[in-house]
């Protein structure tokens, strides 16, 4: 049986800020355990909720060399969804009120010391992973440190790495004397072809040298990260490494997101009774919002972290000129204050039509996703994006940028041939995107039962984990053999 560790920062069910920890929880339960045995480790942040924390046990502790100093290391496990958790502890780096805090040098020793005490851990706890699987920038320094003070171990001899990058933006930077005091890393390591990039050390680059292979969240990101404008001052280095590079759409939990027997929404729904029951969810959820209660109002929802890379920009642009249209605009999400207050303003203005959720909630998000007809997510850049494959899933058809996992996803509407499964523009304009929704709202009100084809199509796509779970088995057999 092969041996896989996931290493990421969060997961699902322990802790959650955004995808990344979707993807932690939902991917390793769909590969077969049949044939490999995968576990995760992540850190034990001290505000995971209560009752997540009662299911954790202690295993062991010990002290390891960082920083020059000898520093605690707990660790914990615990099991969820026939998963196997571990937890490294110590309270000095994972305690406070969230994950990831604003002191950007504490957060870049956090992690060098989380990559450092993941290692020295496996001997101690007794598993011995054949690869190691991190996830994004926070553990950029295990593909690093496997080469480097492990390598003469033979517990960690032949032991593969993969990194996999979730959005190139975020790569863990830092002034390198820092860097190289904290990791204890030898001089050689901080040049061009290692861990410098543009005078500083990168932890994430560190990652993407020294991995054994790497990853990413679509087969078009894969590709527009090797060009500078989405590439972050990295695309010559995955140029150089394209042929160690492949992407793999992420995927949904199916369970979690089923119109059918989602406890979120009032009226459950399938593909086959969507057109008498979604439209009951619409009526909840305008009553709830207290917007106009009109069945024939062309309703677009929008949850989403507000800020420049999500494409709010445009949508500030064209805003007012939409709210003349028949429509309303559901939005739920926080991010930067000046669209935070674009949508208060917009909601004071056109209270009917424009409602304004600047908080999160699951629940609000699940009657989002069922209420709606169409679903907005105009990105700048969009590594995969999961909320256009949940919507698929509740039949919301989606309105998108070609670009990234949106563009691999949403299959753009042909009036012609009779395909599709959403609409999408491909400049990154207001007004291109102005349109593109209007031509949805022209198909929503003149031609009705093309509509719901295509619903019916978003609804029959298949986004679960298990196509891309293969994918990854695929990789994981070609790297450990």
């Amino acid at each position: 049986m092969k041996k896989i560790l996931f290493v990421a920062s969060e997961g699902v069910p322990f802790i959650k800020t955004g995808g990344l920890a979707d993807v932690i929880g939902s991917l390793p339960k769909c590969i077969d355990r049949e044939h490999y045995d995968i576990r995760i480790m992540i850190p034990r942040y001290t505000c995971m909720r209560q009752e997540m924390q009662e299911k954790l046990s202690y295993m062991t502790h010990f002290y390891m060399d960082f920083n020059w100093k000898e520093e605690y290391v707990g660790v914990l496990q615990a099991q969820a969804g026939g998963i196997t958790y571990y937890f490294i502890d110590n309270e000095k780096y994972f305690g406070g009120f969230k994950p990831y805090g604003d002191n950007h040098y504490f957060e870049i020793e956090k992690y060098i010391y989380f990559s450092k005490a993941v290692l020295s851990a496996l001997p101690i706890i007794d598993f011995r992973p054949d690869l190691i699987h991190c996830h994004d920038w926070q553990t950029g320094l295990i593909p690093v440190f496997l080469k480097e003070r492990f390598y003469g171990d033979p517990f960690f001899r032949g032991m593969k790495s993969v990194m996999t990058i979730h959005n190139l933006k975020f790569q863990g930077r830092w002034n390198i004397d820092d860097v190289k005091r904290i990791s204890g890393l030898p001089d050689h390591y901080f040049t061009a072809d290692k861990l410098e990039a543009y005078n500083a050390a990168n932890l994430l680059k560190g990652g993407l040298v020294y991995a054994d292979a790497l990853t990413t969240v679509s087969n078009t990101y894969a590709e527009e990260i090797k060009t500078s404008f989405y590439g972050e001052g990295l695309d010559g280095l995955l140029s150089a490494r394209s042929g160690d590079l492949r992407g793999i759409v992420n995927g949904i939990d199916c369970e979690d997101f089923n119109p059918e027997t989602d406890p979120h929404i009032k009226y459950h729904y399938n593909q086959e009774n969507f057109r008498e029951r979604k439209i009951k969810n619409k009526r909840a959820l305008q009553k709830e919002l207290g917007l106009a209660e009109d069945d024939k109002k062309f309703m677009i929802g929008i949850v989403s972290r507000l800020t420049d890379q999500k494409g709010f920009d445009l949508i500030d642009c064209v805003m007012d000129e939409l709210c003349q249209d028949d429509i309303q605009i559901v939005v739920l999400g926080t991010g930067e204050e000046r669209y935070e207050n674009m949508f208060r303003h917009f909601d004071w203005k056109y209270g009917d039509k424009v409602s304004a959720n600047i908080y999160y909630s699951e629940a609000l998000s699940h009657k989002v996703y069922a209420g709606c007809d169409a679903f907005l997510m105009p990105s700048l850049f969009e590594p995969c994006g999961l909320s256009q494959l949940m919507a698929l899933r509740y039949g919301t058809v989606p309105i998108v940028r070609e670009t990234g996992g949106l563009k691999d996803t949403v299959q753009p509407y042909n009036e012609y041939e009779g395909s599709g499964t959403g609409f999408s523009f491909a400049n990154y304009n207001a007004h291109e995107m102005l349109g593109t929704v209007r031509y949805a709202e022209a198909i929503y009100y003149k031609k009705k039962r093309e509509w719901n084809k295509i619903v019916d199509r978003a609804m029959k796509a298949d986004f679960s984990w298990h196509v891309s779970a293969g994918k990854y088995q695929e990789m994981y057999d070609w790297l450990i053999g």
